[in-house]
Parts: structure tokens; sequence; C-alpha cells
């Protein structure tokens, strides 16, 4: 476990798009661009959280170590994508984006908190179970590896079951 003083965690705003799009890149094959990010958070009840080396100090020529793009609505909200940039891996730093996103979801009105993630993905499944989603289904071969396609579950995890652990992260 690395001593690095703990991530700041902020709103992502418009600026940090092309810097977004970079980390997305690092985290996923199919990587989201500037543009496509956009789009996303143009959608009604949409935000995403960024997660900065403590050290960043607002520069802006520092790549983010972490995102969190969620959608919020009708009483429910959905994590579109979260990543971690694979040097920063193994610091809690999903963790804390999760935590961070509960938050907001919560404060938006919503009671369970969903997203899907490839079946093949470990270290994520693990880190979801223990933050307490659950299997509600799946999606065969959604997503693609090199020639291979591979499987997607969904998964939720009810926000009011937890309480008083989703603290504000956000500044």
């Amino acid at each position: 476990m690395s001593a690095d003083p703990e991530p700041h965690i902020r709103r992502a705003g418009a600026e940090d798009l092309e810097r977004l799009a970079a980390l997305h890149a690092l985290c996923f094959e199919e990587a989201w661009d500037a543009a496509s990010l956009s789009r996303l958070l143009a959608m009604p009840g949409a935000y995403a959280l960024v997660a900065e080396p403590a050290s960043a100090n607002g520069n802006p020529e520092i790549l983010p170590i972490g995102l969190v793009l969620v959608r919020a609505g009708g009483g429910e909200a959905e994590i579109l994508t979260i990543g971690v940039d694979p040097a920063a891996r193994g610091r809690r730093i999903g963790r804390k984006l999760l935590d961070a996103a509960a938050a907001a979801a919560i404060a938006a009105g919503a009671a369970t908190l969903f997203l899907e993630v490839a079946e093949d993905n470990g270290d994520a499944l693990r880190l979801y179970e223990r933050f307490g989603f659950y299997l509600v289904g799946m999606r065969p071969a959604y997503y693609t590896r090199g020639t291979s396609r591979i499987a997607a579950r969904t998964l939720r995890c009810d926000l009011p079951s937890l309480p008083g652990r989703h603290k504000s992260l956000i500044e």
C-alpha cells in the first residue's frame, strides 16, 4: 500500500474533457474521446467526478488518476464509466470514486446505483462486491476484447442500505 497523499476528488467540467479522454484511453481498449464525453455529460442528470493526485494543485498539465461518469434520475443512478490510471491502481482510488459517486447519487435522490462490468474483470468485480453491489443481469457478448466478445454483468447497489457510509468527498 502506497503512502501517497489522498487524491483530490472534484466535479469535472468542460475544461477537463481532453484530460478525461486521455485517462479513459489509458484505462480502456474502447476509449471515449472528448466529444463523446461531452455528449454524455450534456445528458440530464449526468456528471463526472475526477480524482487528481494531491500534488496536482489544480495544474491542468497533470493527468487525473481516476474518473467516474454517472447519470442520475428517476430515483436511480448508473455509473456509465469508472476508471483508474493503471499506474495508480491498488491505492483505493476506485473505492474513493465509488464513495463520491454514491454520495452524489444520493444527493440527486437516487436509491439505487447500477453499473455494468466485464465478467473477466476480477479486480473490479471484487471491488464492487465489497461495496455492496450484487448481480441483477447479464449481457452476453457485450464487450470486445480483440477478436473475442465478453459478457457484461449488470450490478445493483441499494444506496439506502449503506447508511452514513457515503459522506461527500467532492469539493
